[in-house]
C-alpha cells in the first residue's frame, strides 16, 4: 500500500468533499478538512478517525484560508495534496445578470481556489514536491446550462486558472503538480443551494453519487494526472461538442 499522504480538502463538510475525506481516511491518509460550518464539520471529522482536522475557515476570504493552511501544517508537520474543492452555482440566464452575481461566482469558485493555492505553494516550493487538485465541473467546458451562465464561466476561468499554474510550475518547480477534475452532475445539495435557487440535483438525470467522484479524485491523488472527468465518456462528450463548434474549412 502506497505511504499515507496528508491531504488538505477544502468544501469538506459535506457533499464531494465529505465523501472524498472519508474515502482517504479510510484508505489510511491524514485529512484536513477545512469548511465554515463547524458543528457539521466536526461531524465529518469524527467519522473519519483520529487522523482527521477539522478547520474553520471561509474560504473566500484570503486570511482565513492562510489560516487554515498554516494550522494544518502546524499539526501534520507537513501537507502533500491540496484539494480546492468550494464552490457554488447560480440560477439566472446572462441576459439578467447582475453585478453582484458576478462576484459572487467569482469569489466562490476562482478566488478561493486562488487563495487555497497561493497559501500552500510556499510549502510545497520549500519541500520542492506537493500537488494541487482543483475541482471544476463539465460546465466549464460545455456552457450548456443557460441559467448557470456566471457558474460556467467561472469555471472556466478556473480551468485557465489551473493550466497556466501548471505551466508555471512545471518550468519553475516540477516536482508540484496541479490537477483538474471536472465532475458532471452529483447527487449533493448544489442546486438547491444554488445562488436565487434552483432544481434539487439529487433528481436529476445522468447523475454520479459524491462517492463515485471522490473515488475519481482519489485515484488522481493517487496518480497525479493532470486532466481528468469523473463521469464515463464525459470526454468524448467534450470533444463532440468541440467539434460542433467548429466552422466546416
Amino acid at each position: 500500500m502506497p505511504a499515507p499522504k496528508t491531504i488538505v480538502i477544502t468544501g469538506a463538510s459535506d457533499g464531494i468533499g465529505a465523501a472524498l475525506a472519508r474515502l482517504l481516511a479510510s484508505q489510511g491518509h491524514r485529512v484536513a478538512l477545512v469548511a465554515r460550518r463547524g458543528d457539521v464539520l466536526a461531524e465529518v471529522a469524527d467519522g473519519c478517525g483520529p487522523h482527521a482536522l477539522p478547520l474553520v475557515a471561509d474560504c473566500t476570504v484570503r486570511a482565513q484560508v492562510n489560516r487554515a493552511a498554516a494550522e494544518a501544517i502546524a499539526h501534520f508537520g507537513a501537507v502533500d495534496t491540496w484539494v480546492n474543492n468550494v464552490g457554488r452555482g447560480i440560477t439566472r440566464a446572462p441576459s439578467q445578470l447582475t453585478d453582484d452575481d458576478l462576484d459572487a461566482m467569482m469569489r466562490v469558485n476562482v478566488h478561493s481556489a486562488l487563495y487555497g493555492i497561493q497559501a500552500i505553494l510556499p510549502h510545497f516550493i520549500a519541500r520542492g514536491t506537493g500537488h494541487i487538485v482543483n475541482v471544476s465541473s463539465m460546465l466549464g467546458r460545455m456552457p450548456l446550462a443557460t441559467a448557470r451562465s456566471a457558474y460556467c464561466g467561472a469555471k472556466h476561468f478556473l480551468n485557465a486558472l489551473t493550466a497556466t499554474l501548471r505551466d508555471e510550475l512545471a518550468a519553475s518547480h516540477p516536482g508540484i503538480a496541479v490537477s483538474l477534475v471536472s465532475p458532471g452532475v452529483v447527487r449533493t445539495e448544489f442546486g438547491a443551494n444554488a445562488l436565487h435557487g434552483g432544481p434539487d440535483s439529487r433528481t436529476l438525470p445522468f447523475s454520479q453519487g459524491p462517492e463515485e467522484v471522490a473515488a475519481v479524485i482519489a485515484d488522481v491523488i493517487a496518480t497525479r494526472a493532470a486532466d481528468v472527468y469523473t463521469a464515463p465518456g464525459a470526454r468524448a462528450r467534450v470533444a463532440a461538442y468541440l467539434d460542433g463548434l467548429t466552422a466546416p474549412g
